[in-house]
């Protein structure tokens, strides 16, 4: 990429969440191979992040490639309208071989955010069709849920990036976040003010909503899976129903295949997204049960209302089905324990710099809290030149690397977040 594309990139592309006053610096990639991402200009950097979360079985993979080059010869895109198709109707079997035996329907869409609002108009559409009017959800403070307008009102209005939009949201119920970590012992006080927000709100209330185990982009929590188990319990005996959100944790991230299996509970509509086409294409799924799915759709409407232009897109259907036969083959495990025994032994040697605030790891995530967030733009450059792919954000330098990261990888990430802790020029003071 020359001069000029970057000239151009720099004053007319916005990216995300940055400013078009100040853009920040972008680095031209010339293609991605395995876990490694290549730049126009020559350097080769791990990737740490597997391009937020999704590239679980990192680039360029040949199975997937071939995939996609096989369907795109037969069609790339037809209406989901009337018409259906195999790698539409292979994704799902597959899904719902994977996912708790309750769940049996898959409404397919188009991003994380949109398989929120999908859950949450089901939930809504399902009180409607029973003849109540339950407008509200609750939900956890530091939790994100997307950056669609439905998915905003369930995140944490005053520890996310989407404050800003307070008083034109809906105004929805948000319990106490869990303080109890994954190894932690469990307190049982961490769920009363859930509890007591159900006992209060239960009959206004379509659903509760929520991140099983890891709350992602707001916060990178991670805990205890006993409160995943209140949570079911609390859900069954106010009767209301449970979304859970595995966009970012679904498909082996957690070491598990879904997080909701650390507290072996099942929820009344699951959303799934990310890594569900391996980071080819976006494309998320919806699924719910069968007595949801047949509420929704006695009511009214005698439908669900909602059907997007580009839904079971037979290109990213097919690279899905093919994501998910790589997950049944089971590798993912293995790979994700050995990531997560070295983040366990190398992690914690972290704590020693006096910038660390705590860090944390579940199966291919960990974490490290600093007490200052960083300088995006220094920081980001210090990783690259580490040779490292590491988006921090605030005071959180995290990783999610694609799972056939060998230990040489991840010392080297490991190693470049050290660095960066040595330079206290990368934070703000």
């Amino acid at each position: 990429m020359n001069k000029l594309d970057l000239d151009f990139d720099r004053n007319h592309i916005w990216h995300p969440y940055t400013s078009t006053i100040s853009p920040l610096n972008c680095y031209p990639v010339s293609h991605a191979v395995g876990n490694q991402i290549h730049l126009e200009s020559g350097e080769v950097l791990i990737d740490g992040m597997s391009s937020w979360w999704a590239a679980i079985h990192g680039y360029n993979h040949p199975r997937l490639n071939s995939a996609v080059t096989e369907q795109l010869s037969r069609m790339s895109h037809v209406m989901f309208g009337g018409l259906t198709h195999q790698p539409a109707i292979g994704l799902c079997q597959k899904l719902l071989q994977m996912v708790p035996p309750s769940l049996q329907h898959v409404f397919l869409a188009d991003s994380g955010s949109v398989a929120v609002e999908v859950a949450l108009k089901m939930a809504l559409q399902y009180w409607h069709s029973r003849g109540e009017s339950r407008p509200r959800f609750l939900t956890l403070r530091h939790g994100y849920h997307g950056d669609t307008f439905a998915a905003m009102s369930v995140t944490d209005p005053d520890n996310s990036m989407h404050r800003l939009y307070r008083g034109f949201l809906p105004e929805h119920l948000f319990a106490e976040s869990p303080q109890t970590g994954f190894y932690e012992p469990w307190h049982p006080q961490d769920i009363d003010d859930f509890q007591s927000q159900l006992e209060q709100h239960h009959h206004t209330i379509a659903a509760v909503i929520l991140e099983p185990i890891v709350q992602g982009a707001g916060g990178m929590r991670i805990y205890h899976p006993r409160y995943l188990q209140e949570v079911r319990k609390l859900c069954d005996q106010f009767n209301v129903l449970l979304i859970a959100d595995e966009i970012a944790t679904g498909f082996g991230r957690t070491g598990k295949l879904f997080a909701c299996e650390h507290a072996q509970i099942e929820p009344d509509i699951l959303c799934v997204g990310k890594a569900l086409t391996g980071g080819y294409m976006t494309l998320s799924a919806t699924l719910t049960t069968r007595h949801v799915a047949q509420t929704v759709c006695s009511g009214e409407a005698q439908c669900f209302m909602h059907g997007p232009t580009f839904m079971g897109n037979p290109l990213a259907c097919a690279v899905a089905e093919a994501s998910l036969s790589l997950i049944e083959t089971g590798d993912w495990q293995t790979q994700v324990q050995q990531i997560e025994h070295f983040f366990a032994t190398h992690l914690p040697a972290l704590q020693q710099y006096g910038m660390v605030k705590d860090v944390r790891w579940l199966g291919a995530i960990g974490v490290i809290e600093t007490h200052q967030p960083v300088r995006m733009a220094e920081i980001q450059a210090h990783f690259v030149r580490q040779g490292v792919w590491i988006r921090p954000f605030g005071r959180l330098i995290y990783l999610m690397p694609p799972y056939l990261s060998t230990d040489d990888d991840l010392a080297q990430l490991i190693q470049a977040i050290e660095r960066a802790l040595q330079q206290p020029a990368l934070f703000f003071q």
